[in-house]
């Protein structure tokens, strides 16, 4: 019964990662119509990489034990080519500068990656210590991705506006690290469990935020509208000075 309700649990944050792995396609398709990347910010999707690469590898039978955390590799193997498809993306319709700050932030990600994936298969030899090992990095990097919102949402405070944090994606998120919250609690697995009990929180107070400003414009617009008419005011009044100086001449 136990392992039964786990992989029910497994199943549906397989599902609630998938929705939240799909909600920024609607971002980088409005990136790709407009081709430019406007105000979006690409270092929630490489620290989501890591965090995916790092998962899918404490998944495999090489650290954890057979295929006990089976649900685990298939959603964040599934992440890993959503996440890259996007920073690519991201990457292609930046600036020159912005592709120079991808650069300089994936770089590191990878080697991370690869640093901790060669150490766990041949510095350590059973799988306790690997899963120890590989789990405190994922965690990190875990906290971390659930952690990078918190520069959207201070966006949000600042000009009381959520146009760059959509709905879906505070919903699903909140929705997927309860989910895998469950699970990693019914599999006494804290590696998994630790990072959700910080997500959930936060993708609540991303839902709060938006409940609470999803009706108010961004602030710096009516500012510019203001500029704009008095631009125009000041050229009518010079077109009327330049003709009452014409007639008197």
């Amino acid at each position: 019964m136990g392992d039964t309700l786990r992989l029910a649990v497994g199943v549906m944050g397989n599902a609630a990662s998938m929705l939240l792995f799909s909600v920024p396609i609607l971002t980088f398709y409005r990136i790709i119509r407009k081709k430019s990347t406007e105000e979006f910010s690409c270092v929630p999707y490489i620290i989501a990489l890591l965090n995916c690469l790092l998962y899918t590898w404490y998944g495999l039978p090489v650290v954890s034990y057979r295929w006990e955390n089976f649900p685990v590799v298939t959603i964040n193997g599934l992440g890993i080519l959503f996440e890259f498809s996007f920073i690519f993306i991201y990457f292609w319709f930046t600036s020159a500068r912005g592709k120079i700050k991808v650069a300089i932030t994936v770089i590191p990600v990878i080697l991370v990656f690869c640093i901790t994936a060669a150490i766990s298969a041949f510095a350590l030899h059973d799988h306790h210590h690997r899963k120890i090992f590989v789990g405190s990095v994922a965690l990190v990097a875990s906290v971390a991705m659930y952690g990078s919102p918190l520069v959207v949402v201070k966006k949000v405070i600042m000009t009381q506006s959520v146009e760059y944090m959509p709905f879906y994606l505070s919903f699903f998120s909140f929705l997927a690290s309860s989910s895998w919250m469950a699970y990693g609690l019914l599999s006494h697995d804290l590696f998994l469990a630790s990072p959700n009990l910080v997500g959930s929180p936060l993708g609540f107070l991303q839902l709060i935020l938006y409940c609470k400003y999803r009706k108010t414009g961004i602030m710096e617009e009516p500012e510019k509208w203001d500029l704009e008419k008095n631009e125009e005011k000041s050229k009518q009044l010079q077109l009327v000075i330049n003709d009452s100086a014409n007639d008197k001449s």
